[in-house]
């Protein structure tokens, strides 16, 4: 059977380079896998690691992918995301910071991909333009766009996977006045030299990582002050001079911009830290995914992976993730083995949503960062149990996660200086040379000895 199925994965960062991996797994176990397609319109793997300068549009006038700025450092432990079959000790080959620069995660999902032998399922600068599923054929037809050849070609399949990421598409809300602002407004999507903005005072809207660890990117490179404009409430950590939260934003009046308990500031710049919306021009209506933002277990979604309206439409990584790499990983492991027909999905949409139901009743339990985690994790051991994923201790995992959030709550400029053991290998990281907020040189080889 599996000769003749076809399967087509769109995007090849972290989540599709997993579910290349999880087939190229079993094919090497000796298992037949259907012929895979994966549809990247980058020029090379990694999705949103794969880092550019450039803003807006592309070579091609295709709209950017990646958000990754410059000097961007990961804000969690590299020992709660790694790889369960690929340790960063493997593909390093010694001990390092536990919060490494983007240029080296870039580095290891590279490694990643190389060791799994996946590059060859890829057909880069190809972007998918439109899919669409025929009742009469059972199959889905995927039009793609060869960018280099300038051309346009229509393929069928019998599977679509959806891997394209929600981090890219900025949600920019208005203010009232911002027109008459005369400096720069962008959304941290565009956000790429923290030293554009030396000597300015920058106003933050937002209260989330992007706007926490861009206010210190401005902080060490030299910006007069950030002040962050929050919605609902403060992050509430205890900023360096220089940094300040204050509510959201009411208005704004060319340089001055005032907020809701009255107060105002003089500002240069504005940067949008308001998040991203769910964007998948290219799927047909009722194949689209319309997920609330930021969602637990987004609706539409068995398992938080399956189409409950056509199944043989996947997504992964809709969820708001604690373990980073390793919930994508391990949804494809689920999404491999149930198109291999090791798992039998339930024959009916009803036992399907009231399997739903169960998971969207949990997620309203959910107060605090704890029980966030605790729900993913509970989440994450219920596709494992199906499937035949490396097992890993998630508790020792999950306890890293909320350790690093205590350490940064305590201390923002030096929590990056702390280390933890690796759940995998029990490797010790080794303290960066240089702390973070003095540390100007994120080059590879700065981190790694020859």
């Amino acid at each position: 059977m599996f000769l003749s199925t076809r399967v087509a994965i769109c995007g090849a960062g972290p989540s599709g380079l997993s579910q290349l991996h999880a087939f190229e797994s079993a094919r090497q176990c000796g298992l037949q896998i259907p012929e895979i397609v994966c549809f990247e319109k980058q020029n090379d793997l990694g999705g949103q690691w794969n880092y550019t300068w450039r803003t807006g549009f592309d070579e091609y006038s295709e709209p950017v992918h990646s958000s990754m700025y410059q000097n961007l450092w990961t804000n969690l432990p590299k020992e709660s995301s790694e790889f369960v079959d690929y340790s960063f000790d493997k593909h390093f080959g010694q001990a390092f910071t536990s919060f490494p620069p983007r240029t080296m995660i870039y580095d290891y999902i590279r490694g990643y991909a190389e060791q799994n032998n996946v590059r060859q399922y890829i057909q880069f600068n190809t972007v998918v333009r439109w899919i669409s599923y025929s009742e009469d054929t059972k199959r889905f037809n995927v039009l793609v766009k060869d960018l280099k050849k300038d051309e346009m070609r229509s393929e069928e399949f019998d599977y679509v996977i959806v891997a394209t990421g929600h981090f890219s598409t900025p949600d920019i809300p208005y203010f009232n006045g911002i027109e008459t602002f005369p400096g720069r407004i962008l959304h941290s999507h565009d956000f790429r030299f923290a030293h554009d903005f030396a000597d300015k005072h920058v106003l933050i809207i937002g209260s989330g990582a992007s706007a926490e660890d861009i206010a210190l990117q401005l902080y060490k490179y030299g910006a007069k002050s950030a002040t962050l404009s929050y919605r609902t409430k403060p992050l509430g950590f205890k900023w360096p001079d220089g940094i300040k939260e204050v509510p959201l934003v009411v208005k704004i009046d060319k340089e001055t911009a005032y907020f809701k308990d009255g107060s105002s500031q003089e500002v240069h710049a504005i940067i949008f830290c308001t998040g991203y919306i769910y964007h998948f021009p290219f799927l047909d209506d009722n194949l689209r995914l319309k997920s609330p933002p930021r969602s637990l277990y987004p609706p539409g979604l068995y398992k938080g992976i399956f189409w409950l309206n056509q199944p043989r439409l996947l997504y992964l990584g809709m969820q708001r993730s604690t373990f980073s790499f390793n919930i994508g990983n391990v949804q494809t492991w689920y999404a491999r083995d149930v198109i291999l027909e090791k798992i039998i999905l339930p024959s009916t949409k009803d036992e399907m949503q009231c399997n739903m139901a169960l998971w969207q009743e949990k997620g309203k339990s959910v107060q605090n960062l704890s029980d966030y985690v605790h729900f993913q994790k509970e989440y994450i051991l219920d596709l494992i149990a199906a499937t035949d994923y490396p097992r890993f201790d998630i508790d020792r995992m999950s306890n890293t996660f909320l350790e690093c959030i205590k350490s940064r709550t305590e201390n923002m400029l030096t929590y990056r200086e702390k280390t933890y053991a690796s759940v995998l290998t029990n490797t010790i990281a080794k303290q960066h040379h240089v702390p973070w907020l003095n540390e100007m040189d994120d080059r590879l080889e700065n981190f790694i000895k020859k």
